[in-house]
């Protein structure tokens, strides 16, 4: 039996969310917007910010940023000051999920991708281990697993 419309457009997911081929932007711009992520979040004092280099390692984004807060109300202001300052900056398609009061706000910044969290869902997705360096890097041994 055929997969119905509606089964088909459950599958592919939410409407207007899928993106055409990303073009990355030009490194000195990328530094910029990367600038006022990071001070924005320290003047809003982020705790323990974290940026993790995704160049060649996805097509989604060549950076992420990863951030605490420690409360919701600080984790939407977080989100809400970011999102006008890259306004400002120029850069207009950003998308926000979760800044309703969640213990993850996920801000698409196109080549940026911001998470800000509360303690315990940085601790719980621990996307630093997932997205880190050190997976990428053959253990010392050389062994692979058995």
């Amino acid at each position: 039996m055929p997969a119905t419309p509606a089964k088909k457009q459950a599958a592919a997911g939410p409407r207007g969310l899928r993106r055409a081929a990303r073009t990355p932007i030009e490194p000195s711009r990328l530094e910029e917007y990367l600038g006022i992520v990071t001070s924005s979040l320290e003047d809003d004092k982020a705790e323990d910010i974290v940026v993790l280099d995704l160049t060649g390692r996805t097509s989604f984004a060549d950076r992420m940023v990863i951030a605490t807060g420690l409360a919701d109300r600080q984790i939407s202001a977080m989100a809400a000051h970011l999102e006008t300052k890259l306004e400002e900056a120029g850069l207009k398609r950003i998308r926000i999920e979760g800044a309703g009061g969640s213990d993850w706000v996920l801000m698409d910044a196109g080549d940026i991708v911001v998470h800000l969290f509360k303690p315990e869902a940085r601790a719980l997705y621990a996307l630093e281990r997932m997205w880190g360096r050190e997976l990428d890097e053959p253990s010392e041994s050389g062994a692979e697993p058995a």
